[in-house]
């Protein structure tokens, strides 16, 4: 066994990355870098930083005794995203089937194979995709507006008269699995039972998000039970019902792919926003000034702080040499999972392009290739209304701590803040917070998937932008504070705009 000098034409021994990876990290027993613990999770992008001038793609340990290769560079993350010479198939991690990786590692739950569209290649995923594509494109996009605005002012409702909340636990943990259960067509009891299940499996403690995870299987597989006995309009039946005729198996981990996708990763996309709302001066003033809008802060989280910061693994299917431009790169060995680290690939672009990103959405906060989410327009939606409507109720709302307090979830896959507290007038119990917006009419509008989503021009991903909605109805607000008072500083959202501009 021999340790190589860090060059282009380097690579680990196949066998063994631990001892073979360059620059590893204090307090990681294998000597590679590692992507947990509080270290990385206050400043992830020192490492990126240690790692890019060594190429595009680096030995990691993404668990103790869990060895892995992060990609950090763009072009490199799309080239994986679209080869064909990598799978997505669990069932080739090679270290977890042989066992040298316990089925109680913390990180298998999210890595381990299912038998759903996330893990599936060639004509499978085809089909399981095709499945997905055709349900989400028959959701209504005022409906999942409704869906939002009803929740989020029962949410609000709950903390408004308190005049102060911790915005992860009591708001943006809980809009996802609400919105998701209505799409689902799940029953009050069903929705209740989800969204604790969806609130524990968020959980840090290992043993509690298991059971979050056993009870929503439990729940998924009760709820397409009913729908194959009465069917409705809901997501659940169009996949229960779609002419490719999914299993009951195929139909659970169908389901437990949208909720997950659609809930921790949503949670963070918005607690995130919200954070750099309530800390960055662009996103407050009058709407003459300029201010930048909801949806600037939201692209902004994907382009810097991507809700998955590592994700979409890949298995190379023979060995496979990754290069970038300078011709510094890495001989990937199969049988090792290969994540694309979508917070590095995208702050990296940032920093490496000037001009203004606001209308770019080229980031890889969403992937890319045949496995590119399909629901990007559906959770653009739900975030983007969530904060209007959160700023629409409370807009005098300030962090309760400084932002340099601010604490974020340890681990490899997410970037997502612990808690997010914030103060504000308290809401009389008598105000009014609003539930809904109008039905949809006659002519509704479906959400756009992104079946089509990666154009052609310029070999990058561009999302979707939604059909325009109507402008939600005015509501009463508390009375702000006057600007002289200390701390006080009246903020002025850009909300309208964001809904003139059919988000």
């Amino acid at each position: 066994m021999t340790t190589p000098s860090p060059g282009p034409d380097t690579a680990p021994p196949p066998g063994c990355p631990a001892h073979s990876a360059p620059g590893g990290t204090p307090g990681s027993g294998s000597g590679l870098p590692a992507l947990y613990g509080p270290g990385f999770a206050a400043d992830p992008d020192a490492l990126y930083a240690r790692l890019r001038p060594q190429g595009p793609a680096h030995w990691v340990e993404l668990a103790p005794g869990v060895p892995a290769v992060v990609v950090t560079d763009y072009a490199a993350a799309l080239e994986v995203l679209r080869s064909s010479q990598f799978s997505k198939d669990a069932r080739r991690w090679t270290a977890l089937m042989e066992g040298r990786i316990p089925m109680d590692n913390e990180v298998v739950p999210m890595m381990g194979f299912r038998p759903s569209l996330l893990f599936a290649d060639g004509d499978r995923h085809l089909r399981l995709r095709k499945t997905v594509d055709d349900a989400l494109a028959r959701v209504d996009s005022y409906r999942v507006r409704s869906y939002v605005r009803r929740g989020a002012g029962r949410l609000i409702g709950e903390f408004g008269p308190m005049g102060r909340a911790e915005l992860v636990s009591q708001y943006s943990h809980r809009i996802p699995p609400l919105v998701f259960t209505q799409l689902f067509g799940c029953s009050d009891e069903q929705t209740e039972r989800m969204a604790r299940a969806c609130a524990q499996m968020i959980a840090a403690e290992p043993a509690t998000a298991q059971r979050g995870s056993e009870d929503l299987a439990r729940c998924l597989a009760g709820l397409i039970a009913d729908k194959r006995r009465s069917p409705g309009a809901d997501l659940t039946s169009w996949l229960l019902h779609h002419p490719l005729r999914l299993s009951d198996e195929e139909m659970l981990h169908q389901l437990v792919v949208l909720i997950g996708a659609g809930t921790v990763p949503q949670s963070a996309w918005i607690s995130s926003a919200i954070m750099l709302l309530l800390t960055d001066d662009r996103f407050a003033g009058d709407l003459s000034g300029g201010s930048l809008t909801v949806s600037d802060a939201l692209n902004e989280v994907l382009w810097k702080r991507s809700p998955m910061a590592n994700f979409c693994f890949h298995y190379a299917t023979n060995e496979y040499d990754l290069r970038d431009d300078s011709g510094a790169g890495l001989l990937i060995p199969p049988g090792v999972p290969v994540l694309i680290s979508h917070e590095a690939v995208n702050s990296h672009a940032v920093r490496g392009t000037a001009g203004d990103r606001r209308s770019n959405h080229a980031h890889l906060a969403f992937g890319g290739g045949p496995h590119v989410c399909p629901a990007q327009g559906l959770s653009e939606i739900i975030a983007d209304v969530a904060i209007e409507t959160l700023l629409d109720v409370l807009p005098d709302m300030e962090l309760a701590v400084p932002a340099g307090d601010l604490v974020w979830r340890p681990g490899p896959f997410h970037r997502s803040l612990a808690a997010l507290p914030v103060i504000f007038p308290a809401l009389s119990a008598s105000e009014p917070v609003p539930e809904s917006v109008p039905e949809p009419g006659p002519a509704s509008t479906p959400v756009q998937t992104s079946a089509a989503s990666e154009q052609t021009s310029g070999g990058q991903s561009w999302n979707h932008s939604t059909s325009p909605s109507s402008i939600p109805p005015a509501v009463t607000v508390p009375e702000r504070r006057p600007d002289s008072v200390p701390g006080g500083r009246r903020r002025r959202w850009s909300s309208p705009v964001a809904w003139l501009r059919g988000r």
